[in-house]
């Protein structure tokens, strides 16, 4: 062979694609759509941690999108739609309205929900056994643990007759969320006050509106912002639970909620199934079963109100 045909092969080599099996394998994207509530950047650390324990590497063997509302709950379906463009294999969706912005904006797609409330009962799935469709994950707070608050107020103080419900309008759950209350409310004869809020405004108004009638306690449904909520329960001395640890933390009385840790990571679980090619509609939605009672005594001191110490016997944690 002369030196100019070798040097023609040489390059017709050099130029050669690559083979199929020497090609990077494609990194999958998992989809993060959240609520813009504080406590979202707790679930969007402990979820990577979930990816990070189950082998996955961030930038090299998984690579996220991650979007948040910032407060703005009629920004969810424009950015869910932007996840949906980018392709995403995954997306997992942090509250119930962040979820059903997903879900309209794909029926492709894998979802999987982390700390939604009734998947069932808000048209998410079929059924927790058999979810049917592309969405499955964790419900962390069904219908029925609603009526617990219910439950929780009249144990702590036997005379109430009285109850608000703080509920978020947009929230799909909301309708679910206050029903149980409702009848939680028939069944121990105590009165339910809904108060729908539509946003920040009414729910600063919510509480002068409330001396007119004053109720003997007031549940606020977590996705609300629960730090708002709980300043103005404390400033109006009105005894406030919610099913949100910080709600707690922000000066309200009550919090009664499912381990959140604990789904998070199952949510990274579940996240790791699909990518490994399990389907939707065949992994059955997990419910919680621990689950914290945390009472804020040093707010129960400044409203005035003496708990039970058989009921403090019964909290987790006691806030002094």
């Amino acid at each position: 062979m002369d030196r100019r045909a070798f040097i023609v092969g040489l390059g017709a080599v050099l130029a050669a694609p690559l083979p199929v099996e020497a090609q990077q394998p494609k990194v999958p994207i998992v989809g993060v759509l959240v609520v813009g509530a504080p406590s979202s950047e707790k679930f969007w650390r402990l979820f990577r941690d979930g990816m990070r324990e189950l082998g996955y590497i961030e930038g090299q063997s998984v690579r996220f999108e991650f979007r948040s509302d910032q407060g703005q709950a009629g920004r969810l379906a424009e950015l869910a739609a932007e996840l949906v463009r980018l392709r995403v294999d995954v997306i997992v969706p942090w509250f119930t309205p962040a979820a059903i912005a997903a879900k309209q904006a794909t029926r492709e797609i894998p979802i999987v929900c982390a700390i939604c409330g009734d998947l069932v009962g808000t048209g998410l799935v079929e059924s927790l056994a058999r979810p049917g469709g592309n969405v499955t994950g964790s419900s962390s707070l069904n219908a029925e643990l609603s009526a617990k608050f219910v439950e929780l107020i009249r144990e702590m103080m036997p005379s109430a007759h009285r109850v608000a419900v703080l509920a978020n309008a947009p929230d799909p759950f909301s309708k679910v969320f206050v029903k149980q209350i409702q009848l939680a409310g028939e069944a121990t004869r105590t009165a339910i006050d809904p108060i729908m809020i539509h946003s920040a405004e009414e729910l600063d108004a919510a509480f002068p509106s409330m001396e007119r009638s004053r109720p003997d306690a007031v549940i606020v449904q977590p996705s609300l912002p629960t730090k708002r909520a709980a300043e103005l329960a404390l400033s109006y001395r009105i005894p406030a639970i919610c099913g949100w640890r910080e709600f707690v933390h922000d000066g309200g009385l009550m919090a009664y909620f499912a381990t959140e840790a604990d789904i998070y990571r199952r949510a990274a679980v579940f996240v790791d199934k699909i990518l490994k090619g399990a389907k939707p509609a065949e992994l059955p939605v997990e419910q919680p079963t621990k689950f914290e009672l945390v009472i804020n005594l040093k707010t129960a001191k400044a409203i005035g109100l003496t708990i039970p110490v058989a009921f403090l016997a019964r909290a987790d944690a006691v806030i002094e």
